[in-house]
């Protein structure tokens, strides 16, 4: 397998968990009850530590530069702790 194919394997990886973070916070937002909600947020925050996981191997990899993982894992993180948040309060936690 190519470096060029592993690069491109990887970066799909990271799209589809970044996008289904989105996705399913979407899907919370017309959740039919609350415990809908706070499960499709729980899948929300699981893509989103997935997508921290492809975020870290593509930086290790050498196929993503510094500063544009720092950038990009801190927004990861920023939401993760707002998914993190809105499904404690939702809890009642």
């Amino acid at each position: 397998m190519s470096s060029e194919h592993c690069e491109y394997v990887l970066f799909q990886q990271l799209l589809k968990s970044g996008t289904s973070i989105g996705a399913n916070a979407k899907e919370a937002a017309y959740a039919q009850s609350k415990a809908d909600m706070i499960t499709k947020l729980f899948i929300a925050q699981k893509e989103c530590a997935e997508t921290e996981y492809w975020l870290e191997l593509l930086y290790q990899s050498g196929y993503m530069d510094r500063c544009e993982f720092d950038a990009i894992y801190a927004s990861c993180q920023e939401l993760m702790r707002i998914l993190v948040s809105s499904t404690k309060t939702l809890q009642g936690k």
